[in-house]
């Protein structure tokens, strides 16, 4: 019943004007506390931070179906529970839109038939753009739009392949790392992150 009405809102969102709000904008919303979020199309967001995004947290996203089976089979015997390492990115949008966060195995069970459900109804390009467009980058910080103005005083069609990628880079921890002021760690992977957007055309023949 869960997935049922998961998809059911799924297809509504995307047949209305309305865009969709994640679930920890949802609880900002009810706290009273601030939310900036700035829907933008996929064409108005810079390709230097589609390609750093896609590769930097699902290299795989135009091969999958929604859930990468090896990557989840190489945490399934983690102690800790499921790794966001094991999310695609359509899980992602389908936890930050339809479940809640945290790492349970009971959640996880959720997300992987949401997500191959998410992928019959939407695009991969719908996908992409809504997990991009909800995306936390910060404190109240919602989307690509208001992370590139936050952090960068730009447009997210401006971004700049260095910008991209530390956008990409504190996407794992948004509120410990900050794209406009990065630690060495996320310097580190900033020129991992570039190098591999640098050539990813060839990942990403399924958003054209």
């Amino acid at each position: 019943m869960i997935l049922l009405a998961c998809l059911i809102a799924a297809t509504v969102i995307y047949d209305s004007d309305r865009p969709p709000i994640s679930n920890l904008m949802a609880v900002r919303f009810l706290r009273g506390e601030p939310v900036d979020r700035r829907w933008v199309p996929l064409s108005g967001i810079s390709e230097n931070l589609i390609a750093a995004v896609v590769m930097s947290e699902d290299g795989q996203f135009c091969a999958h179906h929604g859930v990468d089976w090896d990557s989840i089979d190489s945490v399934l015997h983690d102690p800790d529970g499921p790794s966001r390492g094991a999310s695609t990115i359509t899980m992602q949008t389908a936890k930050n839109l339809f479940l809640w966060p945290g790492r349970s195995y009971i959640r996880k069970g959720l997300e992987i038939p949401t997500a191959l459900g998410l992928e019959k109804i939407w695009s991969k390009r719908e996908i992409l753009q809504a997990y991009l467009n909800i995306a936390e980058w910060g404190d109240g910080i919602f989307g690509a739009e208001a992370a590139a103005r936050a952090h960068f005083k730009k447009a997210a069609s401006q971004l700049t392949p260095r910008e991209a990628a530390l956008l990409a880079t504190a996407l794992p921890n948004p509120l410990l790392r900050n794209p406009a002021h990065p630690n060495r760690l996320q310097r580190n992977l900033t020129a991992t992150v570039m190098a591999r957007a640098a050539s990813a055309d060839q990942w990403l023949a399924c958003l054209h």
